[in-house]
């Protein structure tokens, strides 16, 4: 969102209070979609690293693994 929509001045006398209470909440809605959004990014960032991590050590368990059998079997 940018800031000139951010800080939209509108009008909020006795007779507008329905309609400014709905502007807030549109404003509320509109800034908890922002950092759901953030949020849901931030997460699926975190996930590609945590699948990374769970394949780097399956790769050095199975290189473990295969050089022990290397090492096993006779020249």
């Amino acid at each position: 969102m940018d800031d000139a929509k951010l800080w939209e001045k509108f009008a909020c006398g006795p007779g507008l209070k329905l309609e400014a209470h709905e502007r807030l909440t549109e404003v509320h809605f509109a800034n908890i979609s922002d950092r759901l959004q953030r949020l849901e990014t931030l997460m699926e960032r975190l996930e590609k690293r945590l699948w990374l991590t769970v394949y780097g050590v399956v790769a050095v368990v199975l290189a473990t693994g295969f050089q022990s059998i290397m090492a096993a079997i006779p020249h």
